[in-house]
């Protein structure tokens, strides 16, 4: 079954483009190790909560913007294997983000239906 790793954080606008370009590298990382697919979105429409909501769970400053992204795997057992690959890649080796990593909230997903 699928499995998917879903990304949702603050980014500044002012690195955007940083961020895109960052993203675009990770993506073909993941794609050379298997990953399906990779989705990169920056929030147009997205509401801001009383309770909750992604602005809350991201803390959003201003001057930032929203990103959603998810990554598809064939398995969760070929995404972890994966991960410690890319952990240990060069190309990963002194990375800064171009955002506050520790606002960052990601999760593994097991599919239940896909469409």
């Amino acid at each position: 079954m699928t499995f998917v790793d879903g990304f949702l954080a603050a980014v500044p606008e002012a690195n955007k483009a940083a961020y895109l370009e960052q993203a675009k590298m990770m993506s073909g990382m993941m794609k050379e190790l298997g990953a399906l697919s990779v989705m990169e979105c920056w929030g147009v429409d997205v509401p801001e909560g009383k309770k909750t909501s992604m602005h809350l769970a991201v803390a959003r400053e201003e001057g930032e913007g929203i990103v959603l992204s998810f990554v598809t795997w064939p398995s969760k057992e070929l995404r972890d294997a994966a991960w410690a690959k890319m952990e240990a890649d060069e190309r990963m080796q002194g990375m800064s983000m171009p955002f506050d990593g520790s606002r960052l909230i990601h999760g593994g997903f097991e599919a239940m239906l896909e469409a």
